[in-house]
């Protein structure tokens, strides 16, 4: 089975997200769907008159803005992939890790200031997943995460993504981003190992955005996770984009 994420980028681009479902009906394995939409949070803060704030490229929640990350998530987002994916043919159901205490959190502490209720993956129910994916239900996961003391915390969809990918010994993880792979002068990485990753980092040829995906993916192949690839949509379908191993 894999673990495919979504960021947030695309998914208010009907056309995207009719695509998406159709890319992902393509896809023969098992599969869970983890999803972002920071994109959209931002725009509903602005129009309620809040400003988004930000510690090294994390979303600081405090309690108005989690209402908010609510209702974008598991509200608009997922509802939107999961009607994508049933017209796709795709037998799909959207929820969160809270449902079920599927996935539990605890706060993540930072050393750049207090994130409010931005927590870390501590702990997941494998059982739930295994048993949908054995019905051949395609879980769309909102990346909220369950508190033991019944907190809701938001977490990073990239680390979620990760975790589930490890927790469920995926065969491989596979990040969707708005271009074909990891870029060296304007051509697709084909392959990279866990060094060459560092070295491409330090060498600012991986930089801006795609610096916390590899991270995520360096995350996940130490974990255990065979393969993991950042790609496209198109290259979902076609099997192309940068694939990292250990």
């Amino acid at each position: 089975m894999l673990v495919l994420k979504i960021g947030g980028q695309e998914l208010d681009d009907p056309t995207f997200v009719e695509k998406m479902g159709q890319a992902v009906a393509s896809v023969k394995e098992p599969l869970i769907l983890v999803h972002g939409g920071g994109k959209e949070i931002v725009e509903l803060q602005k129009r309620l008159g809040l400003q988004a704030q930000y510690i090294d490229g994390l979303r600081v929640t405090d309690a108005t803005s989690l209402d908010i990350v609510q209702m974008v998530l598991m509200g608009r987002i997922n509802k939107r992939l999961v009607i994508s994916l049933s017209m796709a043919g795709v037998d799909a159901l959207g929820m969160s890790g809270i449902d079920r205490a599927t996935i539990k959190a605890e706060k993540l502490i930072h050393a750049g200031g207090d994130l409010g209720q931005v927590g870390r993956v501590t702990h997941i129910r494998r059982e739930v997943f295994s048993w949908m994916l054995e019905d051949g239900v395609t879980p769309v996961l909102a990346p909220l995460c369950y508190g033991t003391d019944g907190s809701i915390f938001n977490v990073n969809a990239d680390h979620v993504a990760t975790a589930v990918a490890v927790a469920m010994s995926a065969e491989s993880l596979v990040f969707i981003s708005n271009v074909p792979g990891v870029l060296r002068d304007h051509e697709v990485i084909s392959h990279l190992t866990t060094d060459e990753v560092e070295q491409l980092i330090t060498a600012k040829i991986i930089d801006g955005g795609m610096i916390p995906k590899v991270r995520s993916a360096l995350a996940a192949v130490v974990g255990g996770v065979n393969a993991v690839k950042i790609t496209n949509l198109d290259g979902l379908k076609t099997g192309k984009g940068t694939i990292i191993v250990r």
